[in-house]
């Protein structure tokens, strides 16, 4: 799986059931494996909050799935 395949899904917090955002970056370990997900949760296209980023690690991940990836957030 490319990263560009999961950019395209929505991220979805399990607890809430909310869209939390999508991916736009990825931060990457020295031995390859990805730590965490950066967030853009901007809920609109007008947004210029840049604090709007948050961190999905990737122990957050509970299942990837064909549309959504699916994390449990507090």
């Amino acid at each position: 799986m490319r990263i560009s395949d999961l950019q395209m899904k929505k991220i979805i917090n399990i607890t809430s059931g909310k869209n939390i955002g999508n991916i736009v970056d990825v931060n990457v370990l020295e031995d390859g494996r990805i730590e965490s997900f950066v967030i853009d949760s901007s809920k609109s296209f007008f947004s210029f909050n840049k604090d709007s980023e948050n961190i999905v690690l990737w122990n957050d991940i509970d299942k990837i799935g064909e549309d959504v990836i699916l994390v449990r957030k507090g």
